[in-house]
């Protein structure tokens, strides 16, 4: 079987790896450059860090994982989408094989159910989600936090699935000059350039810019459509902080953007081609993105007890794409406001109430036109603006009973301007048994504004009719509960030893659904409307440090997805991983001279669409024999030398070459064995594998540190 065979691989890599281990020199331990100035308050909240920088939140009300910067060393992670390499709660893939769109999935979902943040300001919404993940370089980030299910109310209730929030480089931090490049065997280059200033009298600055390209395509599977498409994107943000002596703080700031990318078959021009005519298809994208925001933070009493935040943020995104003969142009305006008020009665009560608002205009201009037989939905368009605004109020309680107990009672009210009033608590309760055992529970409600188009964007990459709702944005609706035990443990060379185990159920009252599977070349969108749709997520993790300088992180997530669909009933979810275990395994050598990483994972299977039950290779065997994917590995390695302020590494990613076969699905096929896409069955967007074989990478990184 070949799961014996990858599992026997697994095991003569890691026996090799302990080798080198157990033999290497025992020397100083690793010094953690980035680490020096200690971690925020606001960020980390003194969490311990774990074994090889990825801890569990000690403190936290919820179930958070955080990804420190050591953590995001581990993997080349050019940008966001790359950082959760080593993570099994959050699974990366693409939307389709074309255009190089990310999504995540958190607790067996997409993305899009999961609240993205940027330093606690919404981000990655609407039409910015599709490549969202792209446009976070991972060099930028100083750390991620994954907090699962239901959690605060203060950022909205978008958080169905959990809150992804992510920690750039601050203003105020010693470093005035780093820069990174990197480069990887497919042609991928990608720099990136950041400075902190401390200006005087208060005020700091930090500028952080990136540049990447993909100038060469590349077709190893020789099915006439390039492997990764052409790209270049270049982007450059600002940020501010202001920190005056009365305790008032000032943040502000700016990010820019604009990408490019083409990907499908060579010589694709959006301009001539038509379904009339033999010209190649492909996709032409460019984005466009603009952000500023303010933050402001007012005492209100001498020892910080009582305060005032507000925090507003605005981002005008614009998105042209073609894809084959389909034109969809939007732009959107995103506006955000919070204005709160902080008291902390005592050491045991605190309190937050605020206003919030969350506002979203959308212009769009889509026109569709596939080979369909029935002209009523052979050619679909929509061209007009779109206004999704919520306001409301919200309050938080938390009790704090010493460092064993914590309760955190929340309610947000709110207008919906397509649906009325709405009503959304939420609560979250930890205690701790002893310095051993911390067991969390947290549930509630979240709300969000379906985008059909922008949420699932791999539907354009495809030849087939679209039905029902996909002009519509209804309002979603869900439950989320669960928690997790974490018991840590008195062994091994650091005092963070741990394993951890957690559940979370979602159900939906109200959902948009996108059936492959109701009609022959037909993707319906509907309203679920009753019918049942929901997710069931296991996760268990350990993390030791058995000698000094040598850490092991293993995590095992299951995940039981179900949806109702028109005609087939209760369902598993399509594409949707049933499980994923990974292994990470990372030395270092004294003082940090070398850092050595290895992380290996293995993907079960998902069922695939009706329509992919049919398929099989050249040879005429069925791909997908039971109507699931096959269980497959991937494997990971880098090298760190490390020098003084100067960083130089190598790396492989999907060591094993693993691909998924097939990865452009259609009816007909040239006399050259290519897809030829002018046919209703053509189908870009049915990806639940890697694309790309095996990469290799090389990059530096240098820092110049603040003299004191």
């Amino acid at each position: 079987m070949k799961i014996i065979k990858y599992i026997r691989y697994f095991i003569a890599i890691v026996g090799c790896f302990v080798g080198i281990v157990w033999n290497a020199s025992g020397q100083e331990a690793v010094a953690d450059t980035e680490g020096r100035r200690g971690e925020r308050k606001d960020s980390l909240d003194a969490a311990v860090p774990g074994p090889g920088g990825n801890f569990l939140k000690k403190g936290a009300p919820v179930r958070t994982e955080v990804i420190s910067s050591a953590g995001l060393h581990k993997m080349a992670c050019r940008t966001l989408a790359e950082s959760f390499g080593n993570s099994a709660g959050v699974t990366v893939g693409y939307s389709d094989a074309v255009t190089g769109a990310c999504q995540i999935r958190l607790l067996g979902l997409s993305g899009v159910y999961t609240q993205m943040l940027d330093e606690n300001r919404p981000v990655m919404r609407g039409l910015a989600s599709p490549f969202g993940l792209s446009y976070f370089p991972g060099q930028w980030l100083e750390s991620i936090q994954i907090a699962k299910g239901a959690t605060s109310v203060i950022n909205g209730v978008e958080s169905m699935t959990g809150r992804i929030n992510l920690d750039h480089r601050k203003p105020d931090d010693e470093k005035p000059l780093f820069l990174n490049a990197s480069v990887m065997s497919d042609s991928k280059v990608d720099f990136n350039a950041a400075s902190s200033l401390r200006i005087g009298n208060g005020w700091s600055t930090a500028i952080l810019g990136h540049v990447s390209g993909n100038f060469k395509s590349s077709d190893y599977n020789r099915d006439g459509y390039m492997d990764d498409p052409e790209m270049l994107q270049f982007s450059l943000a600002n940020r501010w902080l202001y920190m005056a002596d009365s305790g008032v703080q000032v943040g502000f700031g700016f990010k820019a953007l604009q990408d490019s990318r083409r990907g499908g078959q060579e010589g694709y021009d959006h301009e001539k081609y038509s379904l009339s005519n033999t010209l190649p298809w492909g996709t032409d994208i460019f984005n466009r993105s603009l952000n500023g925001y303010l933050k402001v933070g007012i005492p209100l009493a001498e020892d910080n007890s009582r305060n005032i935040d507000v925090v507003a943020d605005y981002t005008l995104y614009d998105m042209d794409s073609w894809f084959g003969s389909t034109k969809y142009l939007g732009r959107q305006h995103s506006g955000f406001i919070n204005v709160m008020y902080r008291y902390d009665i005592n050491g045991s009560h605190k309190f937050t109430a605020g206003l919030g608002s969350a506002y979203d205009m959308l212009d769009e201009d889509f026109a569709r036109t596939v080979l369909y037989p029935d002209p009523a939905f052979a050619s679909v368009s929509k061209k007009g603006r779109t206004s999704l605004f919520n306001a409301g109020v919200f309050g938080e309680y938390t009790y704090h009973a010493g460092d064993k107990f914590t309760a955190i009672a929340g309610v947000r009210a709110e207008w919906y301007s397509m649906d009325g009033f709405k009503f959304s608590p939420r609560a979250a309760v930890k205690y701790s048994l002893g310095e051993q055992i911390t067991i969390r529970l947290n549930g509630g409600r979240g709300l969000r504004y379906s985008m059909p188009l922008a949420d699932n964007i791999g539907v354009l990459s495809t030849g087939k009719a679209f039905k029902g709702m996909f002009n519509d944005h209804i309002l979603e609706d869900s439950w989320t509960y669960g928690g997790d035990v974490t018991y840590y443990l008195s062994f091994g060379a650091s005092d963070n030893t741990y394993i951890s185990f957690d559940y979370f159920h979602t159900g939906f009252g109200q959902q948009m659904v996108v059936d492959y599977e109701h009609e022959a070349n037909v993707i319906d969108f509907y309203a679920l409307d009753g019918r049942r749709s929901f997710t069931d997520n296991f996760q268990i993790d350990f993390n030791v440090e058995p000698v000094e300088r040598f850490t092991v992180a293993c995590t095992f997530r299951y995940t039981d997805a179900r949806i109702e669909l028109k005609d087939r009933g209760l369902v598993e979810k399509p594409m949707t991983g049933r499980y994923k275990g990974v292994l990470n395994l990372q030395y270092a050598t004294g003082p940090g001279k070398w850092i050595f990483d290895f992380t290996a994972s293995l993907n079960g299977p998902s069922r695939v669409y009706g329509f992919m039950e049919r398929l099989a290779d050249s040879d005429g065997n069925l791909l997908y024999k039971d109507g699931h994917t096959p269980v497959y590995p991937m494997l990971y390695a880098r090298i760190t030398r490390r020098l003084k302020g100067l960083d130089i590494y190598i790396g492989g990613e999907n060591l094993t070459n693993f691909r998924q076969k097939d990865v452009i699905i259609g009816a007909a096929r040239d006399r050259n064995g290519i897809v030829v896409p002018r046919q209703p069955s053509f189908d870009a967007s049915a990806v639940w594998g890697p694309v790309m074989g095996i990469k290799f990478y090389a990059g530096v990184s240098f820092t110049l540190w603040k003299k004191h």
